[in-house]
């Protein structure tokens, strides 16, 4: 029973994140879920219920109006890795090196077909010694402080991904076949 829930601070919080939980807040309200993170100002709860379709509901219960936190369940390795994944862009699973080195390769290819010069240094394109791509080679990946060579490399590197989720291989000499 935690009656002073908002005066436990965090590192009594995170005995209680990655668990099931029936938090009571009010005086018949309970909520019920698996606690993703609490809010280290506020104390506020952020609860995840999965649902059976794959989809996931997401409840927050504000700090102050917590009055008791009980731990019903822990949570299995697969649980653990799927509430840190639930909030992850789709784009942002892990490719193996081989997709990495295809991915890479095939920017390069794209970027030298439109003329722009780029080498690579380790895992990561420099373009024009002003622009670094990193894994996984996308838009987002771009770092520049030249806010126009960013802006232009960016669409450029967007023109050759299209999202095909069925489509795992990659052809470097045909851009429109990358898979993402």
């Amino acid at each position: 029973m935690q009656c002073d829930w908002p005066l436990l601070g965090p590192l009594q919080w995170m005995r209680y994140v990655n668990k099931q939980v029936k938090v009571k807040a009010g005086k018949d309200e309970e909520r019920r879920g698996w606690l993703l993170t609490v809010d280290p100002v506020s104390a506020s709860l952020v609860l995840v219920d999965f649902k059976e379709d794959g989809g996931a509901s997401v409840q927050v219960v504000m700090g102050h109006a917590v009055e008791e936190v009980e731990v019903l369940q822990e949570a299995d390795e697969e649980t653990t890795q799927r509430l840190q994944s639930s909030f992850l862009p789709a784009k942002t699973r892990r490719l193996d090196p081989e997709e990495l080195r295809k991915r890479r390769a095939g920017v390069r290819s794209w970027l030298e077909k439109n003329r722009i010069p780029v080498e690579e240094e380790g895992d990561e394109l420099r373009v024009a010694g002003v622009l670094t791509i990193t894994p996984p080679y996308g838009p987002e990946d771009c770092c520049s402080s030249n806010q126009i060579i960013l802006d232009r490399i960016q669409k450029l590197i967007q023109s050759v991904f299209q999202i095909q989720p069925d489509h795992t291989e990659t052809d470097p000499d045909c851009p429109s076949t990358m898979a993402v």
